[in-house]
């Protein structure tokens, strides 16, 4: 069965579009067919991302692994939006894996894509402005007092899931670039999001840090999943051997780490 993570937020700025590039070419690294959809289309940095690594590839005469892409993009006419979807979803069909990164807007379009997804991966920097995409928190006792906007626009994608086929939406909450030192704001970012896991039934996770081999790969259209292959003769960076861990660790969290067995046999997600 065709597994599809959604990377979604109510707020820009929040790594989505990298995320799910470095996941898809993980996965296909490791011998996955792969589809991306790019729902975020007038942004456009999943498509420029895809577009830049056949442009390397074709430029160098690398031999690279791309995804099947498309790209949806908004439309005022009802219904539109969807139907575009639905067949870039068909289209591919008999992919391992489909990605799809999700405009930072509440649009009809993003909330759709929502409840299409096997899981939901919501980065969301390490900071309380961030966080009140997902809680509003009272400022005076720093304690969550309800869910926010974004929260509420996972469960209606659950709910449209639930109606349309039955099936179940996993969220995983990444706290992502989070910094190195330890702080008074890091330590209550964590403990908020703990207690508003355990009241919403989301997953908390780690990202990746804030390194500058994110921002330059994406030129090229490489990941850091590429780097090993593309820099066999020459001695990896300190920076570059952890970005690779930390990619390890998310694809773990994700439950990916062993996708040829854990979504092509049907035993996972």
């Amino acid at each position: 069965m065709t597994h599809t993570i959604v990377f979604g937020n109510a707020k820009g700025g929040t790594g989505k579009s990298t995320l799910s590039m470095h996941v898809t070419i993980a996965l296909l690294n490791r011998g996955l067919k792969v589809a991306t959809i790019d729902l975020d289309a007038t942004q456009g940095t999943m498509t420029r991302y895809v577009t830049n690594r056949r442009r390397y590839a074709e430029r160098t005469k690398t031999s690279l692994a791309h995804p099947m892409h498309a790209a949806v993009l908004p439309t005022d006419v009802a219904g539109a939006g969807e139907a575009e979807l639905v067949k870039a979803l068909d289209h591919a069909n008999g992919c391992d894996v489909i990605v799809i990164d999700t405009p930072g807007a509440d649009t009809e379009l993003a909330l759709t894509g929502h409840s299409y997804a096997d899981v939901i991966v919501t980065p969301l920097n390490d900071s309380l402005i961030d966080l009140d995409v997902i809680a509003d928190v009272d400022p005076v006792k720093r304690a969550i007092n309800r869910p926010s906007h974004y929260a509420e626009r996972v469960w209606k994608a659950k709910q449209m899931r639930a109606r349309r086929d039955g099936g179940k939406v996993d969220w995983i909450v990444l706290r992502n670039r989070v910094g190195h030192l330890d702080a008074r704001n890091k330590r209550l970012v964590a403990k908020l999001l703990d207690e508003l896991a355990k009241r919403i039934g989301f997953r908390v996770a780690d990202g990746i840090a804030e390194r500058v081999i994110f921002r330059e790969l994406f030129l090229d259209g490489l990941t850091v999943d590429d780097i090993a292959a593309l820099s066999a003769t020459d001695r990896l960076a300190v920076s570059h051997v952890a970005a690779r861990q930390e990619l390890r660790a998310l694809l773990s969290a994700l439950d990916l780490d062993a996708p040829q067995l854990s979504l092509r046999d049907g035993t996972g997600g």
